[in-house]
């Protein structure tokens, strides 16, 4: 599997501001601009093996919204990288309002494949709340373009934006999987600073999903994602230098180990479904995991593994093998 080797433009492009968006404290990044993004294209691929199977991506902003004399510009940038064995192709995301024919033209001649679309929600009243500018049914006139030009399709996906109940959040899910994406990114929103979100969350008017929902909720789009073969590439922010500063998030589901919480949290219910389809008796649960995913099928300080022997009836047993597993004994009839 190859790398990505990012170059963030914050805001550039940008025709909404978005009730929760500062690109520039969530990307690290301050400024947009050719110079900036070769910066960081050379910042991080010094740390990558040149491969083809590595892929320049242009993140941030609104790609396909910039003048097209600045898109040109950038991906000339991504095919010099890509001239020199850096990697293979370019990915960049976007708006699903900014695709068409004359756009994609340019992508592909410039060795584009993957082109990930901001949805953020399919629910047209959450959209409007969220002030994003565009419909439910411009990211599925998107998505259908994007494949007449045999573009690989990412979604973004957010949970917890404002006016998202659970019925809103389920036909988000569904309309997402009738989408077919090659790959899907989901993020909890957080209340970062200098937004107008984070203006309604100190008058009272917003309040954001606590660490736990924001898990349950997230598991719930994973699994559902993964169920249907559809890869989810990232949940949860990256926690980089500028958004970990002392007072940039002001409140919200963050953890830098967001994905892995969401991952332990699907083992933590597997292995609770087993126990109460148990007779009643008192038995020794016997997992057997990979050693890669060890620690997160034991949960966080094993949390999981605490929960699942907290009626006193269940003691947890580990052992290595290729695939996870689980199987049980009945003690008292040892």
């Amino acid at each position: 599997m190859g790398k990505i080797i990012p170059a963030f433009i914050p805001h550039a492009g940008c025709p909404h501001q978005c009730v929760f968006c500062n690109q520039k404290t969530i990307s690290g990044q301050q400024v947009s601009g050719v110079e900036a993004a070769k910066t960081q294209i050379e910042k991080y691929g010094k740390w990558v093996q040149p491969s083809i199977n590595n892929e320049i991506a242009f993140y941030g902003g609104s790609f396909t919204a910039l003048p097209m004399d600045f898109q040109e510009n950038l991906l000339k940038l991504g095919n010099q990288y890509l001239d020199k064995g850096w990697a293979g192709s370019i990915r960049l995301s976007t708006r699903p309002d900014y695709i068409n024919g004359e756009e994609l033209a340019l992508l592909k001649k410039y060795r584009v494949t993957l082109v990930e679309l901001g949805a953020q929600s399919l629910d047209d009243k959450v959209l409007v709340l969220a002030e994003r500018g565009h419909t439910a049914q411009d990211v599925a006139n998107a998505v259908r373009l994007l494949r007449k030009y045999n573009f690989k399709v990412g979604l973004q996906f957010m949970i917890g934006l404002p006016g998202q109940d659970e019925a809103s959040f389920k036909n988000t899910i569904a309309r997402g999987l009738a989408l077919k994406p090659d790959i899907v990114r989901i993020y909890p929103l957080l209340v970062i600073k200098d937004t107008p979100l984070a203006k309604s969350f100190e008058e009272g008017k917003y309040t954001p999903l606590t660490l736990d929902e924001a898990v349950k909720e997230c598991y719930e789009a994973y699994a559902a994602f993964t169920a249907a073969g559809i890869t989810v590439i990232r949940m949860g922010l990256q926690p980089d230098a500028e958004l970990m500063k002392i007072g940039n998030i002001l409140a919200g589901p963050f953890h830098p180990s967001f994905g892995e919480l969401v991952k332990s949290y699907g083992y933590k219910i597997k292995v609770e479904k087993i126990i109460a389809d148990l007779p009643q008796g008192d038995y020794t649960i016997v997992i057997t995991v990979p050693p890669k995913l060890a620690s997160i099928v034991r949960g966080m300080n094993k949390c999981n593994v605490k929960a699942w022997e907290a009626s006193g009836k269940i003691k947890v047993e580990f052992q290595e093998g290729p695939n996870f597993e689980v199987t049980h004994y009945d003690r008292k009839t040892l």
